[in-house]
């Protein structure tokens, strides 16, 4: 009997570089970006994420992977009844020209900072523009998990993490372990690494 040998992916965690950088937009969608969407797909589900953005995976690139689950509520907005069926999606150079204006608060996590969950507020609502892997440029306004997880992925390729919108009495609550994962992390080259 044949076994497939598992392949390894990394994702980088919190205190790494490139998690600080803002990443450069992808001028021509060539053999070896399609290659690279395919692989944060698998990367992202061998880490059993919903969102992958190119600096997660060392990638200096605007370049972000998704797979949102279907609501159980159904879609509540355009945007979501469009991409959800076509998850996993890869969204070359995506961008947010749009906020609507209802607040919300969402507790998110993120595979950069694994364990570590905190309250954030953000758009109900964005109005989404992006390039797809075959060329198309699509614009959507989106609501639910597929918003918030947008402006989360966004935030990856302008150099921030979710943390970094917490409020001050929140974030008090998560600081200790961040500090922790940051100091575990630089010993590990802040790789998170697993073999699927």
């Amino acid at each position: 009997m044949l076994f497939k040998s598992k392949k390894q992916y990394i994702v980088y965690t919190a205190g790494a570089d490139i998690l600080k950088k803002k990443a450069k937009p992808i001028k021509t969608i060539t053999a070896e970006i399609e290659d690279l969407g395919l692989e944060m797909i698998e990367a992202m589900t061998a880490f059993d994420g919903i969102g992958l953005a190119g600096p997660q995976y060392g990638i200096d690139k605007r370049i972000v992977t998704f797979n949102i689950p279907e609501p159980q509520n159904g879609f509540q907005s355009p945007g979501e009844a469009m991409l959800i069926p076509l998850m996993p999606l890869v969204a070359i150079n995506p961008e947010i020209i749009d906020w609507g204006t209802e607040q919300i608060p969402w507790e998110e996590g993120c595979l950069s900072v694994p364990d570590i969950f905190g309250e954030v507020i953000r758009p109900a609502t964005v109005k989404f523009k992006t390039m797809l892997l075959n060329g198309a440029i699509i614009e959507y306004e989106c609501g639910g998990l597929l918003a918030r997880c947008i402006q989360h992925e966004i935030d990856h390729l302008n150099g921030h993490l979710f943390v970094e919108r917490m409020a001050p009495d929140k974030f008090s609550i998560i600081e200790s372990e961040l500090r922790k994962l940051e100091k575990t992390g630089a010993g590990k080259s802040y790789k998170r690494r697993i073999r699927y």
